[in-house]
């Protein structure tokens, strides 16, 4: 299959040059819906920034880049469809990238994932494959593939879940979801240290709820208190401006003690 018929993107405009700050090149997975989509709308509305959305559910992108145009027309979002586990990387979206963001990229936030609520002793291996492949492995294509395109001062973010930080409260069900949570925090310390030659900075945000379709999927009747938009405004903020403060650093967002 050719790189075309893999990956799915919609017509962008070039902009002029405004007066906003510094232009940067961002990329985002699972940016279909929950947290991703919301950090995505946040990024466009500088006009300097170029948001590139990765995720496998065209409907949805579709829907994220009409709502960006409304709220920006002048905005350069650029809606991918790419499966960041199985997708064709060398032949597919390392020369896309190219093109568009002439192989430069500021700020890589790996926000792709899956949660499957299921006790402990009904999970199959495949169960606990597909957990590994959403929550870690894709994160870890993206990275090796990307990082050598990734400018000095650049920010990989990885989001994880307050069920992988160490010492809170677990739930029953999130097992294998909280263990590859757990494993993408400790990812992001030694990517820290394996991308310091490369002055690339790594950080990861441990969530706590947030009123998102994956949330609402998986468990039922529980209601957050902290809105989709309200979490993907801090994600947005934090990759911008995270890695001038924090390198190397798992940090827990929630309102619950850790």
């Amino acid at each position: 299959m050719s790189s075309e018929k893999k990956l799915k993107t919609f017509t962008h405009y070039p902009l002029p040059t405004t007066h906003y700050s510094i232009k940067m090149n961002i990329i985002i997975t699972g940016a279909s819906s929950g947290i991703g989509f919301e950090a995505a709308l946040e990024w466009i509305k500088d006009s300097q920034n170029t948001v590139v959305a990765i995720a496998r559910n065209i409907d949805k992108l579709k829907r994220l880049h009409q709502i960006a145009k409304d709220l920006n027309p002048e905005c350069n979002l650029i809606p991918v469809q790419f499966d960041i586990v199985s997708g064709e990387y060398e032949q597919g979206l390392i020369p896309f990238l190219h093109q568009k963001l002439d192989g430069k990229i500021d700020i890589l936030v790996n926000n792709a994932g899956e949660l499957i609520n299921k006790p402990f002793l009904e999970q199959t291996d495949e169960d606990w494959y597909q957990m590994f492949d959403s929550n870690l492995l894709g994160h870890v294509h993206m990275v090796r593939h990307l990082a050598e395109y990734m400018n000095e001062g650049s920010h990989i973010l990885n989001i994880s879940s307050m069920g992988g930080f160490q010492g809170t409260d677990k739930f029953a069900g999130l097992s294998s979801y909280s263990a590859m949570k757990s494993a993408l925090c400790n990812f992001t310390e030694l990517l820290a240290v394996e991308l310091q030659h490369l002055k690339i900075s790594a950080n990861c945000l441990a969530l706590g709820s947030a009123q998102t379709e994956m949330l609402e999927k998986s468990m039922p009747g529980y209601e957050s208190p902290i809105m989709a938009f309200e979490m993907g405004k801090y994600v947005a903020d934090f990759a911008l401006t995270g890695h001038k403060f924090f390198n190397g650093k798992i940090l827990p967002v929630a309102l619950l003690k850790p």
